[in-house]
């Protein structure tokens, strides 16, 4: 079977192909049309200039996938795309489009969850999935998840409140001057930067505070204020330092409330997924937070954490595997589509 995954939800154009052997995922080909040049400008993506991008990357973006997988459109056996959550006018471009296909080629149509996608994408690397603790963190979400299986149900355990992380990082970095997107920038001077140089807040971390909940505006606005501080007194910013000592509170908080979160329950795996893991200092304390708890820490290649359709194949992949019935061919896109529902049923 070959499953052929659609990603549409932010500006990644994302079309990637996988085939399933003896239920194992083999990924083919994971081509993706960016548009994030378009939107730096405007410092944070802006949805109209996002569908337009996926409108016009679509067609192409598919036909690379294909070439490179050295196949055909016959040659695929169901069509898989994110129907949520994201950007409406986004998602509505992949939607289309994966109907489209779909009754052209007449395979059946799987409507699946983004956030699930990312938790599936870590097979095509890792190998099969136990049941695990999931961490997923990008631009739209901050969430960890119970996930007993990856074609669900997925159990909620906590989420963010107000910004999600990698709209945190974004927001730090055009405070201090450095590019969209801000992740990887921030990522790259705090290397040179002193993380306790400045001691920022760890949002949602008192006795009274919801254990697994996540909360980034406070840590948001006292970077402002330490800045604009340094700002009426004439200091330099320390450019390196602010940066590393507000990623070091992010990472903190998030790998702290994730690895209690697996002991509370018994869970002997821990799953990093999403955009923002690709960062460095996440990925290392993750690790040696995991290590110190005897968690087993699970992280796709980079390439793999942020947005793409190779994460929507394989999720694609295993619901075909398990016999999933498909979705119906007016299949909606649902901006806000719970975690809950993996898969948005006919």
């Amino acid at each position: 079977m070959i499953v052929l995954g659609i990603e549409t939800s932010c500006d990644e154009t994302g079309v990637g192909i996988v085939r399933v052997t003896d239920g194992a995922p083999e990924l083919l080909a994971n081509e993706i049309a960016s548009s994030v040049d378009e939107h730096a400008r405007f410092g944070g993506v802006v949805p109209e200039v996002a569908s337009r991008a996926h409108l016009q990357a679509m067609v192409p973006t598919v036909h690379r996938a294909l070439e490179k997988a050295g196949l055909r459109g016959r040659d695929v056996g169901a069509v898989a795309v994110t129907a949520g959550p994201g950007l409406t006018g986004a998602l509505l471009v992949g939607v289309a489009a994966a109907k489209a296909y779909a009754a052209a080629w007449d395979v059946p149509l799987y409507g699946v969850n983004h956030l699930a996608a990312h938790v599936a994408v870590d097979t095509l690397q890792n190998g099969p999935l136990p049941p695990c603790l999931a961490l997923l963190v990008s631009g739209g979400h901050s969430s960890l998840l119970d996930v007993p299986d990856i074609a669900g149900p997925v159990t909620p355990l906590g989420a963010t409140i107000d910004d999600a992380a990698g709209e945190a990082f974004d927001k730090i970095a055009r405070l201090l001057g450095l590019p969209f997107p801000g992740g990887p920038h921030i990522d790259r001077v705090a290397q040179e930067g002193d993380r306790a140089a400045v001691a920022f807040p760890r949002g949602l971390t008192g006795p009274r505070d919801a254990p697994f909940d996540f909360s980034f505006s406070g840590l948001k606005t006292a970077v402002a204020r330490h800045v604009e501080t340094l700002e009426r007194d004439g200091v330099p910013i320390p450019v390196a330092d602010v940066a590393a000592s507000f990623q070091e509170a992010v990472v903190d908080v998030l790998t702290a409330k994730a690895v209690r979160a697996a002991r509370e329950r018994g869970t002997g795996t821990l799953l990093l997924g999403g955009g923002v893991a690709a960062n460095s200092r996440l990925r290392a304390l993750a690790l040696q937070r995991c290590e110190a708890a005897g968690i087993v820490l699970r992280v796709p290649r980079p390439g793999l954490c942020t947005d793409n359709g190779a994460m929507v194949a394989a999720l694609g992949a295993h619901l075909v595997a398990g016999g999933a019935a498909p979705s119906a061919l007016d299949l909606p896109a649902d901006s806000s589509l719970p975690v809950t529902e993996v898969l948005v049923a006919p």
